[in-house]
């Protein structure tokens, strides 16, 4: 019969496309991420993730409790583009692709197994082997376990409804690795702790300690290999300062935005604040954090939003987070990505979240110049410092405040010291080792020590009773006002006890 259509169908070779769709970006972490999604969507209480090293023969598996699915399911959830993401979506479902799964193992093993079990049927089995797909060049989807691992895909005991996926041929995460190579064990063990980090981050919300929805387990079924969440915000922390949350509207869509201003290490402690860093460090995690359907999906990024340019994450703005929750109706108008790891804001409230990162950006800029001491002072009093900056023909320099106190008193107790002080005094302020300080500050963060840091009470008591002499003999003030003067400055607004203790002395 002759040919008479005006189209050809132009089918992909099964081999080279199933090869391209390792390529979409994911690392380990966002592949598991991605399993999890499923998983949540499938009305899971707890899903358990296995790390097994044994060198090139490894594998990693996650079991869920959710509702499983049938041979028809299954065969759905396996074929590549099962949905559209044009279509509607169920609200709590977290795919938009229909890749999701696929995509993230395939990125991650040559060997993608599925069993499920739903109302207690017998097992579903279904196995994509991108070694027998380029062989065969034909997507053919097999309907069984690879033998010898029918023992990787034994529900727990009890489990009469779930689902586990199960990636064997970890060429990209093992490669050939032996069994007894210890750096590549190392490796693998490294990136276990990384996957934690990052599910305890993406799903915080999921894992709350008070009510979880959801509990994540890594190699092991008790309290002690449940992931604990993280929380970006430190919502329940004293110090930490939250703006109300603002709903935008746009479209018909809306989208909720909430600021928060971290406390400043001073009011942390090191180890909440080495908790609060979070996964990729402090100056990394600032910024917008999106949430779609109370899943992370960007966490910490300026979005490309500024003034003149576009803003960085700068260490005077570290502890600005904002959180921002849409829904997933939404993802078209925020260009979310295959991997969930990416989104753009709309243009329509570019503005408006630009306005609200600014007003928070300087908040924290405040925090972090302050040391912390915006948080809950008691005295309202703007904050008195010995040193002020000062722009002149568009550099900048530092001086030292001539109406401090003790500057004061200095230059007046002898006419014939004057000049040598005020020689002093622009001896130091045309040597601040500016530079040197922004090198210690960019490669060390938190190397510098907050005012009289490891110094005796004594000492501190001692400065502030010549300070406190000064305020009264050359400024004429009451002993009220000298020391709410000096619950005012700087360098003691950390010590309103020794300022309160003050009396007036002879010295």
């Amino acid at each position: 019969m002759p040919e008479d259509k005006d189209y050809e169908i132009a089918e992909p070779h099964a081999g080279a496309m199933i090869e391209s769709l390792r390529a979409f970006g994911y690392d380990l972490r966002t592949a598991i991420a991605d399993l999890i999604d499923n998983s949540i969507f499938a009305g899971a209480k707890n899903i358990w993730i296995y790390f097994h090293w044994d060198g090139a023969d490894s594998y990693i598996s996650i079991t869920d409790d959710g509702c499983g699915m049938s041979e028809s399911e299954l065969y759905e959830a396996m074929r590549p583009g099962s949905k559209s993401p044009l279509e509607d979506r169920e609200p709590g479902d977290l795919g938009r692709f229909g890749l999701g799964m696929k995509t993230a193992s395939f990125s991650q093993c040559r060997r993608l197994t599925v069993a499920s079990r739903k109302n207690k049927q017998n097992m579903a089995i279904r196995r994509w082997d991108l070694d027998h797909v380029t062989k065969v060049d034909k997507w053919e989807l097999l309907k069984y376990v690879t033998s010898g691992s029918e023992q990787r895909i034994e529900y727990p005991d009890g489990l009469s409804n779930g689902t586990i996926v199960l990636w064997e041929s970890l060429d990209r995460i093992v490669g050939d690795a032996h069994a007894r190579d210890k750096s590549m064990h190392n490796r693998f063990l490294d990136l276990v702790n990384s996957v934690e980090d990052y599910l305890a981050m993406v799903f915080h919300r999921f894992i709350e300690e008070t009510a979880p929805k959801l509990k994540i387990y890594i190699n092991g079924s008790d309290d002690s290999c449940r992931v604990k969440p993280w929380d970006p915000f430190l919502e329940n922390h004293k110090a930490t300062i939250q703006f109300p949350e603002e709903p935008i509207n746009y479209g018909g869509e809306i989208a909720k935005v909430k600021g928060f201003v971290l406390p400043h290490k001073d009011k942390l402690g090191e180890e909440l604040h080495n908790l609060a860093s979070g996964p990729a460090g402090w100056n990394a995690q600032q910024g917008f954090y999106i949430y779609r359907n109370h899943r992370l999906l960007v966490p910490g990024s300026w979005l490309g939003l500024g003034t003149r340019r576009p803003w960085t994450q700068e260490e005077h703005y570290k502890l600005a987070r904002i959180r921002i929750d849409i829904l997933n109706t939404a993802d078209i108008d925020w260009q979310i990505d295959v991997k969930k790891s990416t989104a753009r804001p709309p243009q329509a409230i570019r503005s408006r979240l630009k306005e609200i990162a600014d007003a928070i950006r300087k908040q924290a800029r405040e925090v972090f110049a302050n040391r912390g001491s915006r948080g809950p002072r008691q005295n309202k009093e703007p904050i008195i410092r010995a040193w002020y900056p000062i722009s002149k023909h568009g550099r900048l320099s530092y001086k030292i405040d001539r109406s401090h106190p003790l500057i004061k008193q200095l230059l007046s107790i002898d006419s014939r010291y004057k000049n040598t002080a005020q020689a002093l005094l622009r001896v130091l302020e045309e040597t601040v080792p500016v530079q040197q300080i922004w090198l210690d500050t960019a490669e060390r963060p938190e190397i510098h020590s907050r005012p009289f840091e490891g110094v005796t009470k004594a000492e501190i008591t001692r400065v502030l009773q010549m300070t406190y002499n000064a305020l009264r003999k050359t400024e004429g003030l009451t002993p009220e006002a000298a020391k709410k003067r000096l619950l005012a400055m700087e360098a003691f607004i950390d010590y309103p006890e020794l300022v309160v203790a003050l009396t007036d002395t002879d010295e």
